[in-house]
């Protein structure tokens, strides 16, 4: 009998159950017809009321289970932070705590913390979950960076009056966001003319802009935050010291009932400790 096996006891055992349910519920939930047993009319409305709810709790239990197993700590990331920022910290982290494993997430605010059973989320403006603790990283903000490479072929770009249009890398930040500046931002405080519109290269991440000024493909209104280990290598280097800030801070989210957490809060503490500028 199926039903038996998936629950792990005999068939007997399972049509008692039967009997109880019906006795309770004073309906016929199940059938025989030609040796197969079917859902009633009754037996099916009842399926369709909680057949969800138990899948849930089952999903949830399993997840439960999973966790307690593997010990390790779901961590949820905005995308432009998680591969150039939050990745290496992790893993200075990790090379400090020998026992600490981690489920890294890359995903868009907001976040569902219960569903997907998040222990420590990295967001842009925490103050979207209210309901959540809380510890604050840093207001990022941008300036120009390019790469030496891109340099040496511009050698008369070390200003960036001079700097081609056409060679200026662009953040495409979305519908989602409006608080985030621009090179017309930049170049209105520098008191420069602003570059002509549908000019130079786009990208809808600010971590691929960075990528394509790792390239040399032209000059980034980069994320400092980002670019830091870079500047510090080299890799990068700022054509200009003007910086803007972004409109909301990053900070650190986790559910209250995690505040409590040993592994929570010793990370919380490790990613703010890290400097902001090496």
């Amino acid at each position: 009998m199926p039903a038996a096996e998936e629950l792990g006891i005999s068939p007997a055992a399972v049509s008692q159950h039967i009997r109880k349910l019906e006795q309770f519920l004073g309906k016929t939930v199940f059938t025989r017809l030609n040796n197969r047993v079917m859902l009633t009319d009754a037996g099916q409305a009842l399926f369709d009321g909680v057949g969800a709810a138990l899948q849930m709790i089952s999903d949830t239990t399993e997840a439960q289970m999973l966790r307690r197993a593997r010990a390790r700590l779901v961590i949820s990331c905005i995308g432009s932070l998680a591969e150039n920022w939050l990745l290496p910290r992790l893993a200075a982290h990790a090379r400090a705590q020998p026992g600490f494993r981690f489920d890294l997430r890359v995903e868009a605010d907001p976040v569902d913390f219960a569903r997907h059973d998040i222990d420590l989320r990295l967001a842009y403006d925490p103050a979207q979950y209210p309901d959540h603790g809380q510890a604050s990283l840093v207001q990022d903000r941008v300036l120009p960076l390019c790469s030496p490479d891109w340099l040496n072929r511009h050698p008369g770009a070390g200003g960036m009056a001079v700097v081609p249009p056409e060679d200026l890398l662009h953040t495409s930040w979305g519908a989602d966001f409006g608080s985030l500046p621009g090179w017309s931002a930049w170049f209105e405080i520098a008191g420069l003319p602003g570059p002509p519109p549908g000019t130079g290269f786009q990208s809808g991440s600010s971590a691929l802009v960075l990528d394509m000024a790792r390239a040399g493909l032209g000059v980034a209104l980069g994320q400092r935050l980002l670019a830091q280990d870079d500047l510090a290598a080299g890799r990068l280097v700022a054509l200009s010291g003007l910086s803007l800030p972004l409109g909301r801070p990053y900070g650190l989210v986790w559910p209250r009932a995690r505040g409590g957490k040993r592994q929570v809060m010793a990370l919380v503490q490790a990613l703010q400790g890290m400097p902001l500028d090496k």
